[in-house]
């Protein structure tokens, strides 16, 4: 099978497409012939070096999500049928032209989407849902601010608002961006200046309500702000650090606001997590789908063999919604 590979850490220069033997298949799982996969801010710092694969991961593949054809089942498998068309999330290894996963950790393609489209849409959709829905609780009504909408988490996080009705702001750097959001259903967008202040607008966007979530793909640079948009008892959950990973915490306005501050990532999840996670995913969020309330966000669809192009667009912020590689 072929795989991109990272020689060394450092930039796309270092990424290369190899040949390597396929993956034995194991009891529970099946082999998939991917067609497609997904590029995340995540690709990027592990080829840098600074987003190590989790242990018993291959460590030089990089790769978050997937989408393809299962061309073989492992003993024990009942749901699985050689033909079916699969998408899912693993720890690494995206970017092969095989995969060997868990059977129980695929989600079936809704069938409205191809399979190149399918690849743009596990890790963005998953890790809003499950943020803001799930971990953080979100009700029908609430206000959801979030930050970096022009990306695939923003575009995806638009469109799962409008259909459990919640409200949501999106910030973003770059007014085009607010603009190109405004059409998937975006109302109210901020764009934030070099001192990185929003709670004010915010505040009056929803007239000194402020955010009852807020999904902070940024970290460090807008951590003190995030807590002074927060509504009482709001959550903030954090998916991102391209701002930092050290910042300013005012815990008078936490605490006077009996707030929370979560973690989240999918990538070092169990069996267990990602078995329900595919499950939650596949009952509420596929048949959204399948009727086209929601669909992915797709700008590039790029070769595998232009790897390093794919990252350096990513690189470079200029992108809105995803960015997807094929075979």
């Amino acid at each position: 099978m072929k795989v991109v590979a990272i020689r060394q850490p450092g930039g796309p220069e270092v990424l290369v497409i190899e040949e390597r033997a396929s993956a034995p298949l194991s009891e529970g799982q099946v082999r998939v012939e991917v067609a497609a996969a997904g590029l995340n801010r995540a690709d990027l710092l592990q080829r840098r070096g600074l987003y190590p694969a989790p242990a018993g991961t291959i460590s030089d593949v990089p790769g978050l999500e997937y989408a393809g054809t299962i061309v073989d089942v492992g003993e024990g498998v009942a749901r699985a049928r050689i033909g079916d068309r699969v998408m899912g999330l693993v720890a690494g290894g995206a970017m092969s032209t095989e995969l060997v996963v868990a059977d129980a950790e695929t989600m079936p393609i809704p069938e409205p989407l191809s399979l190149v489209e399918a690849a743009g849409v596990p890790e963005v959709f998953a890790t809003v849902w499950d943020a803001v829905w799930v971990q953080a609780g979100m009700k029908r009504g609430q206000t959801l601010l979030v930050h970096a909408i022009g990306s695939g988490i923003g575009t995806a996080a638009i469109q799962l608002a409008h259909a459990f009705g919640t409200r949501i702001v999106g910030t973003s750097r770059t007014p085009s961006k607010i603009e190109r959001a405004r059409a998937l259903g975006l109302v109210d967008g901020i764009v934030v200046e070099s001192d990185a202040a929003f709670a004010a607008r915010v505040s009056e966007l929803t007239g000194g309500a402020m955010a009852d979530v807020i999904l902070d793909t940024v970290g460090a640079a807008y951590l003190e702000e995030n807590v002074r948009a927060l509504a009482p008892r709001g959550s903030i959950a954090v998916i991102g650090m391209v701002g930092g990973v050290v910042g300013s915490l005012p815990l008078g306005i936490l605490l006077g606001k009996r707030g929370r501050i979560f973690g989240t990532t999918m990538r070092s999840r169990g069996p267990a997590e990602k078995r329900a996670l595919a499950e939650g995913f596949t009952r509420e969020l596929v048949p959204l789908f399948e009727d086209k309330t929601l669909a992915p966000v797709i700008q590039h669809l790029i070769p595998m063999a232009e790897i390093g192009r794919a990252h350096a667009l990513l690189e470079s912020n200029e992108t809105f919604g995803k960015i997807v590689l094929t075979w």
